[in-house]
């Protein structure tokens, strides 16, 4: 069951975009995202998927793995758009029964919020699922390097992020553990009301808590016995350099962004 959540989750594999420098993913992560918030115009949103779409299809990561990422915020997905959906006021109504109205607008805003969350996802996972988590911190660190300037803790920063994403899934598999723990043990999580089901999953969320209170005193332990001081004058196995296929990819991503506004300027116009 919580095998099937692949949010944080590295996929090995021999691709273009998994060579590439952690600094343009993060680059092009970022872009892609603030992409989505703009524009909700179909042509916007048409260039969108095709460039997800040539992305994934380059990473060599299956679709499937792609979408199973979706299930934890499936729930998440469907709430937003039926708040959208019935509460978004607009005299196009296209169906109203009493004091519910679904409007043109309503639907149109459903649709795009939708996408908008999807496409969120999935483009953020990809990060993930082409970056271990060494080459992500190394690359934040990096990419943040100027801010040591004014004192901000860049190192300390990259490295809380590493460490969140590294016990996504070793907290997915320690759930199952105790799922099964339970179960072998008489509970039944799929029975009974919400009343039911809540003081069910307390019995997860109570030894889960613990147990990742465990494993970040022990990592603290083995840090503080290993000597470990933060990134000053640390040096790097595998530093990070530029090659010709990360410009490349810097290129890619400004020009897909270029493509962005132009479309939505074009729509703004025509409207």
């Amino acid at each position: 069951m919580l095998r099937e959540i692949t949010i944080g989750k590295y996929y090995p594999a021999q691709s273009v975009i998994h060579k590439l420098d952690p600094r343009v993913k993060l680059a092009g992560t970022v872009l892609y995202v603030i992409s989505l918030f703009p524009y909700s115009t179909v042509e916007v949103y048409l260039i969108a998927s095709l460039y997800l779409a040539v992305m994934i299809t380059i990473s060599r990561i299956p679709v499937r793995y792609m979408i199973q990422g979706l299930k934890p915020v499936i729930v998440l997905i469907a709430f937003t758009a039926i708040c959208n959906l019935f509460l978004t006021p607009g005299m196009d109504a296209v169906l109203a029964v009493g004091s519910v109205r679904i409007t043109r607008s309503g639907i149109k805003k459903a649709v795009f919020m939708v996408l908008r969350l999807m496409y969120l996802i999935i483009g953020s996972s990809l990060l993930t699922y082409t970056t271990t988590p060494n080459q992500l911190t190394d690359g934040i660190e990096k990419a943040l390097k100027p801010l040591n300037r004014i004192k901000i803790p860049v190192h300390e920063f990259a490295l809380m992020m590493s460490l969140a994403l590294r016990f996504i899934p070793i907290l997915m598999d320690e759930a199952e553990k105790i799922i099964k723990a339970q179960s072998a043990r008489g509970a039944d999580f799929e029975e009974g009301g919400f009343v039911r089901k809540a003081r069910n999953i307390i019995s997860i969320i109570v030894p889960l808590l613990v147990s990742a209170t465990r494993r970040a005193g022990d990592l603290a332990l083995a840090m503080d016995a290993r000597c470990y001081h933060g990134g000053k004058n640390r040096t790097k196995l595998k530093p990070l350099t530029y090659s010709a296929r990360d410009f490349a990819g810097y290129a890619i991503v400004v020009l897909y962004f270029i493509l962005i506004i132009a479309a939505g300027h074009l729509n703004v116009v025509r409207v």
